[in-house]
């Protein structure tokens, strides 16, 4: 959370405030105890006035180091070498005044009768000394808590950093998720309109069976494309199930002029993918190569993993390419354009796509995307994903 400049000062005046008080305090305290034991106890003068005089001294210098702060305040902001020397003459100055209460008081005291002042020197010298200690461990302190602050304030700032960026990351999931869901779906409505009016053939035909069986797969399909999310990833094991059930449902269409050629290893098996990636391909394939021709033909999916890629295939033996990759991205339609955009919006530019022409003469897209397995995931073996 981002805290606005006049509050951080505040908070750090604040604190430097407090401190300032348990510093005087502690430093005034600790000065008497060190003059009482070193001085008033070795000369052997622990005489009542001599005690009121150690107290009495602390007290003034108390008085006398407080407006010194004020100064150093004023200083904070200035060059170092102004800094510098403006202190060491605020220092002198506090010293001598903080000398001469300390000579008069203790004459009025004490009542020392012989002449004091010819000692002054002497008296000068450890009051300069101990404040130009205050004041160094004066600036020590003030420096140790603008470091603080400085740390404090870096971390709300990298802190608010990471809650944007994690809200952006948030929103551009939900706003890729949202795209993915909306290519996908419109995949949906183009596969229904032509298994619909396959439906309604078989029905004018008198063919009723047919067309109770090809409604039953149909709503098996439909469940499974409503049930998975476009924006997860499946296992390639599951998504060759999922085409299964599209397949059954074409096979009732083309019967004996559709044939495949499934051709993928264990460990392709294991790989995530986009759910229901292939259908489209699939659909593609059977418009441009397999119903154009009496003979139908031949659909293939190969996978593999090469270099940490999964690797995966889609061809088919139909007339080819008229136009280059291009030409058929645009003849192909809505499912070809879709795929590339869903590949696109989960892979970036970890991914690529070739449309090219396969080895008996038809069209072949070749994918290759990261390979990648969930943990523990079960394997299904081909053979059992093709139902009649």
């Amino acid at each position: 959370m981002t805290v606005p400049k006049p509050q951080l000062d505040k908070g750090l005046y604040t604190v430097r405030t407090q401190q300032f008080y348990l510093f005087q305090l502690m430093f005034w305290l600790g000065l008497m105890a060190i003059t009482f034991f070193s001085l008033t106890l070795w000369y052997g003068t622990a005489e009542l006035p001599h005690i009121e005089h150690t107290v009495l001294q602390a007290v003034l210098g108390v008085l006398v180091s407080y407006p010194l702060r004020n100064v150093y305040t004023w200083l904070w902001e200035r060059p170092l070498l102004q800094r510098l020397g403006i202190s060491l003459l605020v220092v002198a100055l506090g010293a001598g005044i903080w000398t001469i209460l300390r000579m008069v008081t203790f004459i009025w005291i004490v009542q020392e009768e012989k002449n004091l002042w010819s000692d002054f020197g002497g008296w000068y010298f450890g009051g300069f000394f101990i404040f130009l200690c205050w004041s160094a461990l004066y600036y020590g302190l003030s420096y140790y808590n603008q470091v603080q602050f400085e740390q404090e304030r870096s971390r709300q700032a990298e802190q608010e950093t990471q809650q944007e960026h994690l809200k952006r990351l948030e929103a551009e999931t939900v706003a890729r998720e949202a795209q993915l869901k909306m290519l996908r779906y419109q995949l949906n409505p183009h596969f229904l309109f032509n298994t619909l009016n396959t439906i309604n053939a078989l029905i004018r035909l008198k063919d009723n069976d047919t067309a109770q069986n090809m409604l039953q797969k149909l709503s098996h399909f439909l469940r499974y494309a409503l049930d998975n999310e476009p924006a997860y990833r499946i296992s390639l094991a599951e998504e060759l199930n999922a085409l299964m059930l599209y397949l059954n449902i074409e096979l009732i269409r083309f019967g004996d002029r559709l044939s495949m050629d499934v051709q993928v290893s264990d460990a392709a098996k294991k790989a995530l993918i986009p759910s229901l990636l292939l259908q489209p391909l699939v659909e593609n394939a059977i418009k441009y190569a397999i119903s154009t021709r009496e003979t139908g033909g031949t659909i293939g999916i190969k996978a593999d993993i090469e270099d940490d890629l999964l690797c995966l295939d889609v061809w088919d033996d139909g007339p080819g390419l008229s136009g280059g990759s291009e030409q058929a991205l645009k003849g192909r339609g809505v499912g070809l354009h879709n795929t590339l955009e869903r590949l696109q919006n989960l892979y970036g530019r970890d991914h690529s796509v070739d449309i090219g022409t396969s080895e008996r003469n038809g069209v072949q897209i070749s994918m290759r995307f990261p390979y990648e397995v969930e943990p523990g995931q079960r394997e299904q073996p081909l053979a059992e994903l093709v139902k009649g």
